[in-house]
């Protein structure tokens, strides 16, 4: 099996196609649940799914067959799944979108969590979309365990990231800084009032963030009546025209302006007059182009004036902070997928490990039967003691070869051991027998009827059990063991 990725993001496809291909919140359950994972109606060669859909990004994360041809390659079937899902034909899209097999899939998840791959470098809001995507596909049944642990590795890259490092420190949009500088101005934000000059996106953004910290007293001032009275039941604000603009300055802790006028909307002298009697400071943020706010205005006492020149130098500082976190962000997704990794390889062994347990425990509990038949007449107690000493006779046998197991298939090696069989609907381990030809001569000496460690395993359980028998004082009471060459026949 492995674990696979398919999608794109920002830098591969525009904003038009994202815009059609994305699956909203409520149409993310029904596609996974069309999909079929874990169901019959699951396509072959996919075993698990989960899908990151935000506003830059659609990827699909998967747990593939190794095995899969042509006629059933997994991309294949996820491109096939987003066309028919999304009603946009695969001629449109396919061209841009990666694939990555693998770890390179994993590797790829944890710098997404861990913002290495955000349009924003080091933003917030991906960890939480991840941790959403890996909700969506639990809930649905989509997701089992190798995607779950997959998304839990990434959410705690993108965890240690912030935590550890400085990466999202840092103001890293035009809006965030803003916010920054008028809280160095005013101080504490929830108490503030900010007053709204204009509508553009810019100045939405701005209250938007500073909205985020707290803020709610929102006055907006706008040419248009109905997009001012729109924008202030949205933030829960009051309106006000034109004509009281000096007022609403006068009154204002903040002010934001982003008219898109061809000449200044706030001039020094109006400026100089609301800072008449107050001793409070005033930031204003001119976030317009042209300009909407007197230069001049800055040489006011008290008055802090910020436009787009002053917040992007202070923007490029922030981004050119972030960057040099990059290096420490990366050695901490090289451990997570190096964790993962390691895990992974596991995996494949787990079913080797399985039926080399399940095997044994037959051969427990079916010996045990055979020499408690001869002992009729033991009491409870006694009779516990064997079952106990039976039980941890072949935990203690199956001790080192299952630890060696589990080395060897952290090694890389798990491939040279096992081959995961799913042709009855499920999985089973089979050693293979290649490596050890002493493995197979002791299956053929027992008629051939288990694998290879099984049959080795029987045949070192004859001999402890003798030994252990002679130790606890029951040599006499029965032959025991039965000779080998009868066990033979009874087989």
């Amino acid at each position: 099996m492995q674990i696979i990725c398919l999608g794109f993001n920002h830098t591969t496809a525009p904003i038009e196609l994202r815009e059609r291909l994305a699956f909203p919140a409520t149409a993310l359950k029904p596609a996974l649940a069309r999909f079929g994972c874990g169901r019959e109606s699951c396509p072959r060669g996919v075993a698990e799914l989960a899908i990151l859909s935000t506003c830059n990004r659609l990827e699909l994360y998967a747990l593939a067959s190794r095995q899969s041809d042509r006629h059933h390659d997994p991309f294949a079937a996820l491109i096939e799944f987003i066309a028919d899902t999304r009603g946009v034909p695969a001629s449109e899209f396919e061209s841009h979108l990666h694939r990555r097999p693998g770890l390179d899939a994993a590797e790829h998840l944890c710098r997404v969590a861990a913002g290495l791959d955000s349009m924003i470098l080091g933003e917030p809001q991906i960890l939480g979309q991840v941790a959403d995507a890996h909700d969506a596909a639990r809930v649905a049944g989509s997701a089992g365990p190798v995607l779950s642990a997959l998304f839990r590795a990434a959410i705690n890259a993108g965890k240690r990231a912030r935590t550890e490092t400085a990466i999202g420190r840092n103001p890293a949009s035009v809006s965030s800084v803003a916010v920054r500088q008028a809280e160095q101005v005013v101080g504490q934000l929830p108490g503030c009032h900010v007053v709204v000059v204009g509508a553009g996106e810019m100045g939405e953004l701005a209250v938007e963030a500073l909205r985020a910290r707290g803020v709610r007293r929102i006055t907006v001032i706008n040419r248009t009546h109905q997009r001012a009275q729109a924008l202030a039941e949205r933030w829960g604000g009051q309106t006000l025209t034109f004509e009281f603009l000096a007022d609403a300055v006068h009154i204002a802790d903040i002010v934001i302006s982003s008219t898109g006028a061809p000449h200044i909307v706030i001039d020094s002298e109006m400026v100089r007059r609301a800072m008449t009697h107050r001793a409070q400071p005033l930031a204003l943020i001119d976030i317009a182009m042209p300009r909407d706010i007197d230069p001049a205005a800055a040489d006011i006492p008290g008055v802090h004036l910020f436009d787009l020149d002053h917040l992007q130098a202070r923007l490029d500082d922030a981004l050119a902070e972030r960057r040099n976190e990059i290096p420490r962000v990366e050695a901490i997704v090289a451990e997570e997928v190096s964790a993962f990794g390691a895990w992974f390889r596991g995996v494949e062994i787990l079913p080797v490990i399985t039926d080399l347990r399940v095997r044994a425990e037959h051969i427990r509990q079916r010996e045990l039967a055979r020499a408690l038949r001869h002992l009729p007449d033991i009491d409870p107690e006694t009779r516990l003691h064997l079952e106990r000493f039976s039980e941890s006779l072949v935990n203690k046998l199956l001790h080192e070869p299952t630890c060696q197991l589990r080395v060897e298939a952290g090694n890389g090696h798990a491939a040279e051991y096992a081959h995961i069989d799913t042709s009855e609907g499920r999985a089973r381990g089979h050693l293979r027998l290649r490596r050890s030809a002493q493995l197979l001569a002791a299956r053929n000496s027992l008629g051939g009827g288990c694998s290879a460690p099984v049959a080795a395993f029987a045949q070192s359980s004859i001999r402890n059990l003798q030994s252990a028998i002679k130790m606890i004082g029951l040599v006499g009471l029965v032959r025991w063991p039965p000779s080998h060459s009868s066990l033979r026949r009874r087989q």
